[in-house]
C-alpha cells in the first residue's frame, strides 16, 4: 500500500551538467529527425528546442537513435514540472502518483479500484486542480500534459512508486487483465527475479498475440531488466525491439537492438533506417544460420562479426505458418528462413543490386525451400530467363487474398508491378497495409503505400497518389523509416514531374538523391533521376531527358536500378529519337520488347509498339501506333495512353492526315487536363495550333479548388487554418521557399491576393 510521498532531496534522474556545458548552436536536423523530435516531446516547442540542443551530430543526422528516457529528452522542462508537483501537499502528490502509475507506460484503468481498495482520500486532488496541474475525470485523473504526468511519477521516491504499482496489481483481477497485472508486479519489484521475469515474458507473449505491441514491448523490457541470464536478457530485448518497431517507435527499437546479439534483427532495421547493402548481408547471414546451412567456399559469407542470429528477430517480419506462406510444412526454422530471405530480396530491390538475389536464392536451395516472395522471379529475370521469371512472379502476385501476412502481400504487390498488373498491385498493397494495421504492425503500413504509389501513378490517379504518398511520407518519418521516406520523396518527385511543377520536382528529387546516394538506395536514386528526365521530356527538353536516362542506364547498384531503367525505356526511346540517338534506343527497345512478350502485359506491349512506331520512319509508323492504342485499351496505364495519342497525333500532323490528327490531339489534351498535367496538355495544344485547328478550352469545373493539385490544396487548407509558411513546411517536410512557391501558385490559379480571400473561397467551396 502507498503510505507516503517523500520528495527526493535532489533531481536524481537529471544528469549533472558537463564541465564545459554552455550554449552551442543547434545542429541541422534531417527531416525525419525533426518529425520524431516533436513526437518524442509531445509537441512541446520548448522541450523540442531543448532536445535539439542536446543532440549529437549523428543523432541530428539520423544515424543514431534519439534519446528515449524523459530525463534525457528535456531535463530542464521536466525539472520545471517537478518543481510544480513538489509544491503540492503530500496527499495531493500521493493521488497524482497513483494516477500516473496507472496511465504510463501501460494504461491499466485501475485507478478508481485502487483508490477504493486503499480507502484513499481523493479530496487532496482539489489542490492540483487549483494549481492547474490535474483535474478529476469520470475515469480518474486527467493531467495538464504528458510532462506533468511524468513529473508526478518521477518526483516520488522509488519506494512510493513500488507501493503504487503493487496496489494497482492487487486490484487487477480479470483474466484479460493478466498482462497489466504482471506489468505492475514487475514494476513493483525490488530487484532481479527469475520468477517475475518468467511471468512478464508469458504476459508479453499474450499481449503480442493479441496485437498490442505497446503493452508487449513494455512487458518484455521489464522482463529483461529483472532477468539474471545474459542470453535470456538479449532475447527479451530483441522481442522488445521488435515490439517497439511494430508500434512505430523506430528510435527505441534501434536503441534496444543495439543491446542484443541479434544481427538479423539489426539487418531488418537497417533495411528501413540504415545502409541497405549492409542490411542484405545481415539478413542473408541470419537466414543461413537459422536454416543451419553451411555455405561452400565462394558462397555468401556470414556476417562480419561472426555472431549467431537470434530467431527472435523473425517476429519483426510478421511470422506466418507454412500453410499461409504457400510452402509445405518443414523444419521449425523454415518460417524464419523464409522471411529473412524475403527481406533480403527487399534489400536487393532497394539497393538496386538485383544480382545478389542469386545469393539469396542459393541459401534458399541449401535450406530446402523455394525462394520466397519476389526472390525467385527477380533472380530469374537477372539471368535473362524471362519466361521463368514471369511464372514465378505470377505465382507470387496470386497470393494477394485478404487477411494474409503483410510481408507476403507486399511481395505480391511488387510482383504484380513487375508484371505490369497495376490493378492487382493496388489491391495487394492496400491489403498489405490493412493487414499490417490489423496486426498492430504500424511500421509496415507506409512501406506498403510506397509501392501503392506506382500503381496510382500509372493508372492516372495523380491526385490520389500524391495525397496517399504525402500521408505515407509523414508516417515514415514519424516511425523512423527514413529509407522509406526517401523512396516516397522520389515518388512525389515523379508526381510533381507529371503535373509540371518544376520547382517541387527538383526539390523532391534532390532530397531523395542526396539521401539515397549516402545510404546505397538505388531504387529512390533511380526513380528521382527518372522523375527529372520525365519533367524534361514533358517540357520538350529532349537533350536533357536523353542525357539523364543515359546516365541512369550507366549507373550501378546504389546509384541506379535495373528495374527503373527498364520501366523508363519508352521515355528513353522517345527522347533518343528526338535527339537522333537511335542505335542505343533500338537495343534498349529490343530487351524491353522481349520482356513485354514474355509477361504478356497489355500495357508493356502497347509501350513496346509505341517505341517501334517512334523508331519507324514515315507512314510505316502509323500501324504501330494503332497497335499501341489497341493494346492500351486493354491495359490500365491511362497516362501513357494519352502520351501515345499525343505522339500519334503529332506523327499524323506531319503526314498531313489532319482530321485524325485533330481527333487524337484533342483526346490527348483532354486526358492530360483530367490528370492535371498542364505542360503535357500545352504540348497537345501546340500541336493543334501547328495543325491550324482551334484548341478546345480547358474544361471548366464547378469549384475553383478543382484547379489545384493535391499538394496545393493541402497547403491552401493549412494556410487557411492559420498555419505559417514555416509551420506548413515543417509538417510537409518541405522548405519554406517551396511553400511560398505553392501559395503563389494557389493565389494565381484561384485569382486571389490574400489569405483572407483564401479562407472565404475554401469555406464557400467546402460548403458547396
Amino acid at each position: 500500500m502507498v503510505t507516503r510521498v517523500n520528495p527526493p532531496s535532489a533531481d536524481r534522474t537529471s544528469p549533472p551538467a558537463p564541465p564545459d556545458a554552455g550554449p552551442r548552436p543547434a545542429p541541422a536536423l534531417s527531416e525525419g529527425v525533426r518529425v520524431r523530435v516533436l513526437r518524442l516531446v509531445y509537441g512541446d516547442p520548448r522541450a523540442a528546442a531543448e532536445l535539439v540542443a542536446r543532440l549529437t551530430e549523428r543523432q541530428a543526422a539520423g544515424f543514431d537513435p534519439l534519446p528515449a528516457e524523459p530525463a534525457d529528452l528535456a531535463p530542464e522542462t521536466l525539472r520545471a514540472h517537478r518543481r510544480e508537483v513538489r509544491a503540492l501537499p503530500d496527499g495531493t502528490r500521493l493521488v497524482l502518483l497513483l494516477a500516473a502509475a496507472d496511465q504510463y507506460p501501460v494504461a491499466t484503468h485501475a485507478f478508481l479500484r485502487a483508490v477504493a481498495a486503499a480507502r484513499l482520500d481523493t479530496r487532496p486532488l482539489e489542490a492540483a486542480e487549483a494549481a492547474g496541474i490535474a483535474y478529476a475525470t469520470a475515469g480518474g485523473v486527467g493531467f495538464r500534459d504528458a510532462w506533468t504526468r511524468i513529473a508526478a511519477y518521477e518526483t516520488a521516491a522509488p519506494a512510493d512508486r513500488r507501493d503504487a504499482h503493487r496496489l494497482l496489481a492487487r486490484v487487477l483481477h480479470g483474466a484479460a487483465e493478466t498482462p497489466r497485472r504482471s506489468w505492475h508486479r514487475g514494476a513493483g519489484a525490488l530487484g532481479p527475479s527469475a520468477r517475475l521475469a518468467a511471468e512478464l515474458t508469458t504476459a508479453a507473449a499474450q499481449a503480442r498475440a493479441a496485437g498490442d505491441p505497446a503493452l508487449s514491448g513494455a512487458l518484455a523490457e521489464r522482463a529483461a531488466a529483472l532477468c539474471t541470464d545474459p542470453g535470456d536478457r538479449s532475447r527479451l530485448l530483441a522481442h522488445a525491439a521488435t515490439d517497439a518497431w511494430h508500434r512505430g517507435d523506430g528510435d527505441r527499437s534501434r536503441a534496444l537492438a543495439a543491446r542484443t546479439d541479434a544481427d538479423a534483427l539489426t539487418g531488418i532495421l537497417a533495411l528501413r533506417t540504415g545502409h541497405a547493402g549492409e542490411a542484405f548481408d545481415a539478413l542473408l547471414a541470419g537466414a543461413a544460420r537459422a536454416a543451419g546451412a553451411r555455405p561452400e567456399p565462394g558462397d555468401p559469407a556470414p556476417g562480419r562479426d561472426g555472431t549467431t542470429a537470434s530467431p527472435v528477430a523473425f517476429s519483426l517480419t510478421s511470422p506466418v505458418t507454412s500453410r499461409e506462406s504457400g510452402e509445405a510444412a518443414g523444419p521449425a526454422t523454415t518460417a524464419p528462413v523464409t522471411h529473412f530471405l524475403a527481406r533480403a530480396a527487399e534489400a536487393a530491390v532497394y539497393t538496386g543490386d538485383l544480382r545478389r538475389c542469386r545469393e539469396a536464392a542459393l541459401v534458399a536451395g541449401q535450406s530446402g525451400i523455394d525462394p520466397p516472395g519476389v526472390l525467385g522471379g527477380i533472380a530469374a529475370a537477372v539471368d535473362g530467363r524471362y519466361e521463368d521469371a514471369r511464372n514465378l512472379l505470377e505465382a507470387t502476385a496470386g497470393r494477394c487474398g485478404p487477411g494474409g501476412d503483410p510481408t507476403l502481400l507486399l511481395h505480391a504487390g511488387i510482383a504484380a508491378l513487375m508484371l505490369g498488373d497495376h490493378t492487382r498491385a493496388a489491391t495487394a498493397t492496400v491489403r498489405a497495409a490493412a493487414a499490417a494495421r490489423a496486426r498492430g504492425v504500424t511500421a509496415a503500413v507506409s512501406q506498403a503505400m510506397e509501392f501503392r504509389a506506382y500503381a496510382d501513378f500509372w493508372t492516372g490517379r495523380p491526385r490520389a497518389a500524391e495525397a496517399a504518398a504525402l500521408d505515407a511520407l509523414r508516417q515514415a518519418y514519424a516511425t523512423g523509416q527514413d529509407n522509406g521516406a526517401c523512396h516516397l520523396q522520389a515518388a512525389l518527385a515523379m508526381f510533381a514531374a507529371l503535373t509540371g511543377d518544376e520547382d517541387l520536382c527538383r526539390e523532391r528529387a534532390a532530397a531523395a538523391r542526396s539521401y539515397a546516394l549516402a545510404h546505397a538506395l538505388g531504387l529512390p536514386a533511380a526513380l528521382a533521376q527518372w522523375a527529372l528526365a520525365f519533367l524534361d521530356l514533358g517540357s520538350g527538353r529532349f537533350d536533357a531527358a536523353a542525357a539523364r536516362l543515359r546516365a541512369l542506364a550507366a549507373s550501378g547498384p546504389g546509384h541506379g536500378h535495373r528495374a527503373i531503367r527498364h520501366l523508363a525505356t519508352p521515355h528513353y526511346v522517345e527522347a533518343a529519337v528526338r535527339t537522333g540517338e537511335t542505335r542505343v534506343a533500338r537495343a534498349a527497345h529490343a530487351d524491353y520488347d522481349r520482356w513485354a512478350r514474355a509477361v504478356g502485359s497489355a500495357d508493356d506491349l502497347a509501350l513496346s509498339a509505341r517505341c517501334q512506331a517512334l523508331l519507324t520512319p514515315g507512314a510505316d509508323a502509323v500501324e504501330h501506333y494503332r497497335t499501341a492504342l489497341r493494346l492500351h485499351a486493354e491495359g490500365t496505364r491511362a497516362f501513357e495512353r494519352a502520351r501515345t495519342e499525343l505522339l500519334f497525333g503529332s506523327a499524323l500532323r506531319r503526314l498531313r492526315r489532319r482530321t485524325e490528327a485533330r481527333d487524337r490531339l484533342h483526346s490527348a489534351m483532354e486526358a492530360f487536363e483530367s490528370f492535371d498535367a498542364p505542360h503535357c496538355a500545352e504540348s497537345a495544344r501546340a500541336e493543334l495550333r501547328a495543325l491550324g485547328a482551334p484548341a478546345a478550352p480547358t474544361r471548366g469545373d464547378r469549384r475553383p479548388t478543382a484547379h489545384l493539385t493535391a499538394q496545393q490544396l493541402l497547403v491552401a487548407r493549412m494556410a487557411a487554418d492559420g498555419a505559417t509558411n514555416r509551420e506548413i513546411a515543417a509538417r510537409l517536410a518541405l522548405s519554406p521557399r517551396t511553400i511560398d512557391h505553392h501559395l503563389r501558385g494557389v493565389f494565381t490559379r484561384l485569382g486571389i491576393r490574400s489569405r483572407i480571400e483564401l479562407v472565404r473561397l475554401l469555406a464557400d467551396a467546402d460548403g458547396g
